[in-house]
């Protein structure tokens, strides 16, 4: 149930801080302006998005169940919203910050997201959603430490290292956003970043003999990467929230959208040494590198740095595969039905998603189900709530591929609240998908190559798989997962390729509950902007 002290805080906050309530969860405070500015990651000067002037923006560390008020200024000159890749969000799709739920902030406007970070631990991003802004910057790491006194499976590491990695475009985002309307693809990345900057543009600094933890998030556009560290092992420990069996990895295929934790120890001779990331599955291969420093370094990095994987897709069908979930550790975890044995509750409805990329009306588009998403004039979650008939109508993309012509359509798919359903992604394509839902973590039970038919169920790991937010589907191949529909709302169902996602391969997942409960979802929010069909209404009374 919303505080009625959150509110009075809201109005005397000004500045970022952290304000402890008797009786309630901590409250963190946050005042972000949002501006564009000149950047030049690739050594080409561009129109960047900067919060608080700085690109990447601003870290957000919390602590589980920690409450984070963050005032954002819209200082651009077009609308803007920011949405948090990963957090869930419990009862609250109202913060989403995606334009099926959220009325964008207007140039000289201000909105303020109320989200608290309820029953999560793990490492996410946060990014600009609307438009093409996600190419121009605007995001940031999202840390979430468990709260005190609940164990933890490994030591407190040294020191921790946000990386935000992937790949760049030297045009302006707008540019971009012009190629795509045009009815084109993008052209090849121009490179790749680390933290913003280029080749050995970053420094992490470690004591030998130290333990620290690395937290890496792929926050590009529209390829895959590898992360390494040049002599070095790394060892997973956490994957979107959840606690990992602690495999030891030389590299990682990290796919649009995911985040990793791992931990690595300076265990290597003083000297310093290259990070490397490179794309995955693309023709060329694109790289690029930081530093690792020692400091007790006898030299400067040298020679080649250290070679990836090949293109070969099982090589990294097969570590996914090994990426299990620790059963053992503590901390906030998935909890469908009231049981941790995700395995063992029956699902009630099947969902197949098959992914494509038809031309409509002359133009490239993408799609889902074989339907091509096109917003609204309004928010969905806002037209939902006001019950203003033809903006959008639930059931209006299926269940099933159905091998039909591509169309354009606002779609919306229906669901109950409480029920625990199977989706299938199916990528009939030749380049890896990557999937995201939003408000959500799922369980992912299977992926092989072919076609997903019943049979493959029994290939499903129904003990230890990892629960996530973003997962991959490789060319020609198919995903599974299971996923408890707890909690209510309108969440984006969306490809991370930014390309595809623009250009329709998304829809909404309109997951409902007739009791109309602030037990199952909070009412809307009283600071909310209202805009399209809905503008001039009220939202609640004081």
């Amino acid at each position: 149930m919303e505080s009625p002290l959150l509110f009075l805080l809201l109005l005397v906050s000004t500045s970022s801080s952290l304000l402890c309530i008797n009786g309630e969860d901590p409250y963190r405070f946050f005042t972000w302006n949002v501006t564009y500015g000149f950047i030049y990651p690739l050594g080409v000067q561009q129109q960047g998005i900067l919060i608080n002037g700085q690109f990447p923006g601003p870290q957000i560390q919390s602590v589980t169940n920690d409450n984070l008020i963050i005032n954002v200024f819209n200082s651009l000159d077009e609308p803007f919203l920011l949405s948090w890749n990963g957090i869930q969000q419990r009862r609250n799709s109202w913060q989403d910050g995606v334009w099926g739920t959220n009325c964008p902030i207007p140039p000289g406007r201000n909105f303020t997201y109320v989200l608290q970070v309820k029953d999560q631990i793990g490492s996410y991003f946060y990014f600009p959603s609307l438009g093409f802004h996600k190419a121009a910057g605007g995001f940031g790491g999202i840390t979430i430490a468990s709260r005190p006194m609940i164990p933890v499976p490994f030591p407190p590491p040294a020191g921790d290292f946000t990386i935000l990695a992937g790949d760049w475009f030297k045009a302006n985002h707008t540019d971009l956003k012009a190629i795509l309307d045009g009815g084109q693809n993008l052209p090849f990345p121009d490179g790749l970043l680390i933290n913003g900057r280029g080749w050995n543009g970053n420094t992490f600094t470690v004591n030998q003999g130290q333990t620290y933890r690395f937290r890496i998030s792929n926050v590009g556009l529209t390829t895959s990467i590898n992360f390494r560290i040049e002599g070095h092992t790394m060892k997973l420990v956490e994957v979107e929230g959840s606690h990992t069996l602690q495999n030891s990895y030389d590299s990682l295929d990290i796919h649009l959208g995911q985040s990793y934790s791992v931990l690595v120890t300076a265990d290597q001779p003083g000297k310093d040494y290259y990070i490397a990331v490179s794309t995955r599955f693309t023709t060329p291969i694109l790289s690029t590198t930081a530093i690792l420093h020692y400091s007790n370094s006898a030299g400067a990095v040298s020679g080649p740095t250290p070679g990836g994987p090949t293109i070969q897709i099982d090589w990294s069908l097969n570590q996914a595969r090994s990426i299990r979930w620790n059963l053992t550790a503590s901390g906030p975890r998935p909890n469908p039905q009231g049981s941790y044995h995700y395995g063992l509750v029956n699902t009630t409805r099947t969902i197949r998603l098959a992914n494509s990329a038809p031309v409509i009306n002359g133009k490239q588009r993408y799609a889902v189900n074989s339907v091509s998403f096109i917003p609204a004039d309004t928010p969905l979650k806002v037209a939902d709530f006001y019950q203003i008939q033809g903006v959008f109508s639930p059931g209006s993309i299926p269940d099933y591929p159905t091998g039909s012509g591509a169309y354009l359509q606002t779609s919306v798919m229906a669901a109950n609240f409480r029920d625990y359903i199977e989706i299938v992604f199916e990528n009939n394509e030749d380049t890896v998908e990557s999937w995201h839902i939003d408000g959500y973590s799922f369980f992912v039970v299977g992926m092989d190559g072919g076609q997903w038919t019943q049979a493959s169920r029994q290939s499903y790991n129904l003990r230890d798989t990892v629960a996530r937010c973003t997962v991959q589907v490789y060319p020609k191949s198919w995903t599974a997962l299971y996923m408890p529909l707890d909690n209510v709302g309108m969440w984006n169902v969306r490809s991370e390729n930014w390309a595809k996602q623009y250009l329709g391969q998304q829809f909404y997942l309109r997951v409902y509950s007739p009791a109309n409960s602030w037990r199952d979802e909070y009412p809307i929010p009283r600071n909310a902007l209202l805009c399209g069909r809905a503008s001039g209404r009220r939202t609640r009374p004081l």
